[in-house]
């Protein structure tokens, strides 16, 4: 290759740094030795002024008034609220038994949607087993079994979905307020 496009340094070839049109060619910055810096400047201690023998001792100051100091106000509902979350951190008793509900509320709701979601697809086969004539109708050409197994699943399933996750939001946002109240 050429040499514009590489650069020696030290023996090792290596691409040189992009350069404007009509620029010079690139040169390394000079390295400067910088002085060292002056040794600690001498101090000289000067002696203290000799007071008077006569002067008359102060007479002692009043001592400062005493003063209280607050912390927190004592009226401030951020007492109860750290209570509350110390103990929900270190697994006390009483916050083991509100984490415990909190679980057991939204493990009943699960549940219960659940079975919703269970008796709503489940019964649609029953029902068609039961009944000949209701698996028999035909909407649009095609059978109502088929489009009631093929398509009602999806649409119940997202709205079993959203009611779980608002509901699991609420006990969540009750759970937090009784821990704030």
């Amino acid at each position: 290759m050429n040499e514009d496009v590489y650069r020696s340094a030290d023996g090792i070839r290596g691409p040189e740094p992009a350069r404007a049109p009509g620029q010079a060619p690139y040169e390394p910055a000079k390295i400067e030795r910088v002085p060292p810096a002056p040794g600690p400047a001498k101090v000289e201690r000067v002696p203290p002024a000799a007071e008077p023998v006569d002067a008359p001792p102060e007479p002692p100051s009043k001592p400062p008034k005493r003063q209280r100091v607050v912390l927190a106000d004592p009226r401030s509902k951020s007492t109860p609220t750290l209570r509350a979350l110390v103990e929900l951190e270190e697994q006390n008793s009483w916050g083991t038994v509100l984490i415990t509900d909190l679980v057991r509320r939204q493990l009943r709701s699960a549940v219960a949607l659940a079975a919703v979601v269970v008796v709503v697809l489940g019964g649609l086969p029953l029902a068609f087993y039961l009944s000949p004539d209701f698996a028999r109708v035909e909407v649009i050409g095609l059978p109502l079994a088929w489009l009631l197994l093929a398509v009602l699943p999806f649409p119940l399933l997202l709205l079993a979905g959203l009611s779980y996750n608002r509901a699991a939001e609420r006990h969540e946002r009750e759970f937090v307020d009784m821990i704030e109240n």
